[in-house]
């Protein structure tokens, strides 16, 4: 069994570091960019709130704190769920990563409360599959030091006062207690044993980094791999330059060696006379040319192997990956497919079921082109009477029409059972139109001839 990671931490003022890294606002050099698609966003947002910063202060403005919130007061904790990198691939491959996410931002809001967990993302463009949650610490009861205060005033016989114990506070301590802490771990690893994950060791003296310090970690590790790579790359060129100019000395040697073998019967006729130190010490310098030769191309055998072991590993992670996405866009397509299958489906029966389905859909059509809201609409749409003030857009006249407290009604079309009709003072819409169209016009033409007959003063 794998285990569980379950790692807490108090944030800073708003956290606009880690709401870039959790919105990718700021892409860390660890994330796949074609897949950051995939992220999922687990917790809705409240009406009128559009991001993690806004989700965090609209909690604390409805939360009914009754103490000011301190400059320096944590306001948010941050959470981080995920299990061993090996078993999370498991679960991804097994299809449980959807039954995971929604296990584990359950967990969190039966732990920390379903209003203070205000942001919870799924992230799956990188490695290993983790949620980053936002907490709110926002706590009712006594305060635990309080708590302590009044247990040792009781015990000296001091006197105590009674306080109001279910006022919410906003106290990230008590939520991070160490009790609490041991806690959260045990729970959280008992709601995710059916997906093979175990609690860590109690006790265990492995210390937990921060976000920022793993990211700042995995860019140092990269930096210092594409430094190797640059410095082998080097290295493999320079021993190439050095291995040629080898080969030049050595087919130079060769030819001297094939002058001096030539030469050998008269070096050897003379060899009393002069000695044979000289060619002694060109077979020994031919030696080594060939040693120094051998042991360049072994080193040039080694870069090249070390570096096609690097550019295999590489191919073959990328080729996982292309092939995980292709997997995912399967899957992602057939779920579409069946969703509109479904949904096909709905809207067959809903026409066959409610005869007026269809004519529901088109009148909503007809009251927003006319200039109605989504409130008045959904009023016309329920039968109900609507007295309305305001302006009337004519699509067939191409104008509007100020109106001031008249009766709107949709009704059955009195010519057609299976229709509906809009009707301002019960005069359909249309013939409501032409009617203020034509006094309009009327009015108008009367105003210009009134204008011709007037020629004015005479002199």
């Amino acid at each position: 069994m794998g285990y569980v990671v379950l790692h807490i931490e108090k944030a800073a003022g708003t956290d606009a570091a880690m709401s870039g890294h959790v919105e990718r606002r700021i892409t860390p050099a660890n994330v796949i960019t074609t897949l950051t698609y995939l992220n999922e966003e687990l917790v809705e947002f409240p009406k009128g709130v559009t991001n993690r910063t806004e989700a965090i202060q609209h909690r604390l403005d409805n939360a009914g704190l009754e103490r000011k919130i301190g400059k320096n007061q944590v306001r948010a904790l941050r959470v981080m769920l995920s299990g061993s990198p090996e078993d999370m691939k498991r679960i991804r491959q097994a299809g449980q990563l959807d039954a995971w996410a929604k296990d584990s931002c359950g967990w969190l809001q039966k732990t920390f409360g379903k209003e203070n967990v205000v942001s919870a993302v799924l992230h799956l463009d990188e490695k290993t599959p983790h949620i980053h949650a936002t907490v709110v610490p926002i706590t009712r009861g006594e305060r635990r030091k309080a708590k302590l205060e009044r247990e040792k005033n009781a015990q000296s016989g001091k006197r105590t006062y009674r306080t109001k114990k279910d006022r919410p506070r906003l106290c990230a301590d008590d939520v991070m207690a160490r009790d609490k802490l041991k806690a959260y771990q045990t729970t959280y690893a008992e709601a995710m044993a059916k997906y093979g994950l175990q609690r860590g060791v109690e006790g265990s003296e492995a210390k937990h980094i921060s976000t920022q310090q793993f990211y700042r970690e995995v860019k140092v590790m990269t930096d210092i791999l594409k430094a190797d790579i640059k410095e082998l790359q080097k290295q493999k060129a320079t021993t190439r330059e050095e291995l040629n100019r080898v080969k030049k000395e050595v087919q130079t040697e060769r030819l001297k060696g094939a002058a001096t073998s030539a030469a050998t019967n008269i070096a050897e006729s003379i060899g009393a006379m002069f000695g044979s130190n000289r060619v002694k010490a060109l077979e020994r310098d031919n030696i080594a040319l060939h040693r120094e030769a051998a042991s360049y191309e072994e080193t040039i055998e080694v870069l090249q192997t070390r570096i096609q072991v690097m550019q295999s590993d590489h191919s073959r992670e990328l080729m996982t990956m292309q092939a995980r996405h292709a997997v995912e866009v399967v899957n992602l397509t057939k779920q579409h497919e069946k969703e509109m299958s479904l949904m096909k489906t709905a809207l067959s029966k809903a026409v066959k079921w409610f005869p007026y389905f269809r004519e529901m859909i088109r009148m909503e059509n007809v009251c927003r082109t006319a200039g109605f809201d989504d409130e008045q609409t959904a009023t016309l749409l329920k039968g109900k009477l609507l007295e309305y003030s305001g302006e009337l857009d004519s699509e067939g006249h191409n104008c509007k029409f100020t109106v001031e407290r008249v009766a709107v009604r949709i009704t059955p079309d009195p010519t057609d059972k299976r229709k509906l009709q809009l009707n301002i003072d019960k005069v359909p819409f249309k013939e409501w139109c032409r009617e203020k169209f034509e006094k309009m016009r009327n009015a108008f033409c009367q105003s210009v001839q009134r204008q011709q007959k007037y020629k004015g003063p005479r002199f």
